[in-house]
């Protein structure tokens, strides 16, 4: 009987020490969860192509560019892999092999001398930083373990490509990419994946604009190592060690400051996918650099460009230098409300021409006039006579616009751009009158490049976009 007992209490036990186990994981898992959102936001708002354009780093500086695994390049997941953790795909986040391994050479030296770390436990330590001791490694494996268990291996490599540290304020693969070479993630050589694959090891000690001879020798390291393994061919390695590291200092992405931040305002996304043209922004600011010089003092300029097929914004320059205070810098001048100035003259000539008033070739009175106490004037305070309709719009006189107004009557023009979309905004009590048609009333450009765009269509209204997509993503 009691060798019966014996028996059966054995089995009770053998039975009931998985379940056991399996609640003490799920007690551990539950009081001392993932941190997998305690990251601080750093955001990015890029081209329409994905060149960054302008970056807004989180509280303690990092810059960030997300990234999925296809939007990186083969090449540098191969090195990745194949160097840092050929069975990842395979272990339960542990590689009992590699921690025996490193294991055995901590005790035999006393110190942490070998981390036998997985690409999971290596996420793991990112996302729960602990010190160098064989506490703080029992805590890494329990982390990876963690890891393993509520996310999927493609989830695990993500967050590698989007936390990893390159050195400096740079964390992922796609920052890294952007400020050292120039270029999307997509588009990394052998020689640059091989770098880059090293480089989150020491990212000090090997960072490539400040250490180009230690970054060189480890990315021939892992060149030889992907050649040895025969993961890449002999003769692509040979003709990839022959590439110099050799890197201007980082540049950060700046450009449509005024732009980047009226997006951020639209967005919590990370990471913001606009209709811009990287290469026709740095012409338009480079553009308005160059007219900065011939600009009045405390005067600025604004420029927008859309893609009259689409209505697509393609550049954007809100300011004529963001950093003149002398000049408004930090104002967006284009959705800024402002006087017109000749912009309405095309819709009234245009308006006035639908109703038959006048035709191309009408003779318009370009001489002074006075109504009431209004008194019109030129830009270059001359007078030229009698001039035709298309000569007055080319070189865009105002008496004859007043003239032409003053036919079709100014509250009816009012009337018009508010139906099709285009409301004015005049002093507080005002009626429209003649003085409108030379910026006698405000508006915002964005709203003048919309009606330019539409100009033959008079009377349909669309809106212009902004962003191809916005995306906010979780799992970096």
């Amino acid at each position: 009987m009691n060798d019966w007992r014996g028996k059966r209490g054995r089995w009770l036990w053998l039975a009931g020490a998985p379940l056991f186990i399996l609640l003490a994981l799920w007690a551990a898992d539950n009081l001392w969860p993932l941190p997998l959102n305690e990251v601080h936001p750093a955001r990015v708002v890029v081209a329409h192509d994905g060149t960054p354009l302008w970056r807004f780093a989180d509280a303690g500086g990092i810059w960030r560019y997300p990234v999925t695994i296809e939007e990186v390049s083969p090449r540098y997941l191969e090195a990745l892999i194949n160097y840092e953790d050929r069975w990842f795909w395979r272990h339960p986040g542990v590689n009992p092999f590699s921690v025996a391994r490193a294991a055995w050479q901590d005790l035999t030296a006393g110190r942490v001398i070998s981390g036998g770390s997985t690409l999971t436990m290596q996420v793991a330590r990112l996302l729960d930083p602990h010190p160098r001791t064989f506490g703080g490694k029992i805590r890494q494996l329990w982390r990876a373990l963690q890891l393993e268990w509520h996310l999927s291996k493609r989830d695990i490599l993500t967050l590698y490509l989007n936390r990893a540290p390159f050195g400096g304020t740079l964390q992922g693969i796609g920052a890294a990419s952007w400020a050292y070479f120039g270029k999307s993630p997509a588009r990394l050589s052998y020689a640059d994946a091989a770098l880059l694959a090293v480089l989150p090891q020491a990212p000090s000690r090997l960072r490539p604009d400040r250490r180009p001879a230690r970054a060189e020798a480890a990315r021939n390291k892992v060149l030889d190592r992907m050649a040895a393994q025969g993961v890449w061919p002999a003769e692509t390695v040979r003709e990839s060690r022959e590439e110099p590291v050799w890197l201007a200092p980082r540049q950060m992405p700046q450009l449509a400051p005024l732009f980047a931040r009226m997006m951020l305002s639209k967005s919590q996304s990370d990471k913001i996918v606009t209709t811009l043209d990287a290469g026709l922004q740095r012409q338009l600011e480079d553009l308005a650099r160059v007219w900065k010089g011939r600009l009045p003092a405390r005067s600025s300029l604004a420029m927008i460009v859309v893609d009259h097929t689409d209505m697509s914004v393609r550049g954007w320059v809100g300011s004529v230098d963001l950093n003149d205070d002398s000049r408004f810098g930090h104002v967006d001048m284009v959705t800024a409300i402002r006087s017109p100035g000749s912009v309405l003259k095309p819709f009234v000539y245009g308006l006035a021409l639908d109703d038959a008033l006048i035709h191309p070739s009408s003779l318009l009175q370009d001489v002074p006039r006075l109504t009431g106490d209004y008194r019109p004037g030129n830009f270059d305070s001359g007078f030229h006579g009698p001039v035709s309709m298309s000569d007055a719009l080319v070189r865009s006189l105002n008496l004859p616009a007043v003239q032409v107004l003053e036919a079709y009557g100014p509250k009816r023009f009012a009337a018009k751009l508010r139906n099709v979309g285009l409301p004015l905004y005049l002093p507080t009590g005002a009626a429209p009158n003649l003085s409108l048609i030379l910026g006698g009333a405000a508006r915002g450009l964005t709203r003048w490049r919309r009606r330019t765009a539409l100009s033959r269509a008079m009377g349909k209204r669309r809106n212009y976009g902004y962003s191809r997509t916005i995306r906010c993503r979780k799992d970096h």
